[in-house]
């Protein structure tokens, strides 16, 4: 079965967050759910909270329990994929529900180069300086991270993009997409 056979279709009607109206609520909603996570123990293909999670199912489980994003389940994935292969799992996942934009806002996911290819992200929290909650297998667990404080993320290889939901791929507007990650 491939990857991505088991997302759900791009552009699927998506349900509301329950209060918030507008994108800057999302947005909030968003961030207030990631950090519900703070503290989870870092476990690969996990998505329990407080018993573990990875950056990926973090990244689905943020956006599927705010109700941003139809439910999804893009495992299973080997945790040292990203190390062997060269292929952009993490992207396909991002790139099929969110536009990629030139500098984060709150609420928008952070992915870093890792190995080959793109293969870490977190929900960006803090624009100035770049913040983001993210599990991550360094610490251990799911963490809020200044990432200019983290010698290994700030590194130049990592080379960060920045992908938002409320960005429009195509100019139909927002919410034409969803996010999610494998990490």
């Amino acid at each position: 079965m491939s990857i991505q056979s088991l997302i759900d279709t791009p552009g699927r009607p998506l349900v509301s967050v329950p209060g918030a109206a507008n994108e800057a609520d999302q947005r909030g909603a968003v961030v207030a759910e990631a950090r519900k996570w703070l503290g989870t123990p870092y476990h690969n293909c996990a998505d329990v909270r407080g018993a573990g999670v990875d950056c990926g199912m973090l990244i689905v489980r943020v956006f599927v329990d705010t109700g941003l994003c139809e439910p999804f389940d893009p495992r299973p994935y080997p945790p040292d994929w990203h190390l062997h292969r060269g292929e952009e799992r993490y992207l396909g996942f991002v790139f099929d529900r969110c536009a990629e934009v030139p500098a984060p806002r709150r609420g928008d996911v952070a992915v870093f180069k890792i190995g080959r290819c793109y293969s870490h992200g977190g929900i960006v929290t803090g624009d100035a300086p770049l913040t983001i909650v993210h599990a991550y297998q360094r610490a251990r667990c799911v963490i809020e991270d200044v990432v200019a404080r983290d010698k290994f993320l700030a590194d130049v290889r990592r080379e960060p993009r920045f992908f938002s939901y409320w960005s429009a791929k195509d100019g139909a507007g927002a919410g034409t997409a969803g996010v999610a990650g494998a990490s």
